[in-house]
């Protein structure tokens, strides 16, 4: 069974969740709050983003397979705010 973990940046547990085959890690932990400032902030901080892309922010994660060693996971972000809209 998964140990309870908690997001650093919100303190809200964090989900024990398989990420995709493609990506090799397995299960991983992952803060799904979308209040977290981690994710909320992080949009700004994505490098190489074109026009089209301006909703990606990463959600904070840890790798129990490489002593959980912080990751980031790209997410689709739908509270940033745009310029233009």
């Amino acid at each position: 069974m998964a140990e309870k973990r908690y997001c650093p940046y919100c303190h809200e547990e964090m989900e024990y969740w398989l990420a995709p085959p493609e990506t090799g890690w397995g299960y991983i932990y992952v803060c799904f709050n979308n209040k977290c400032k981690f994710y909320r902030n992080s949009s700004d901080n994505i490098k190489n983003k074109g026009e089209d892309q301006r909703h990606f922010a990463a959600r904070y994660g840890e790798d129990p397979a490489n002593n959980f060693h912080p990751i980031n996971i790209l997410a689709y972000n739908p509270f940033v705010k745009l310029e233009n809209g």
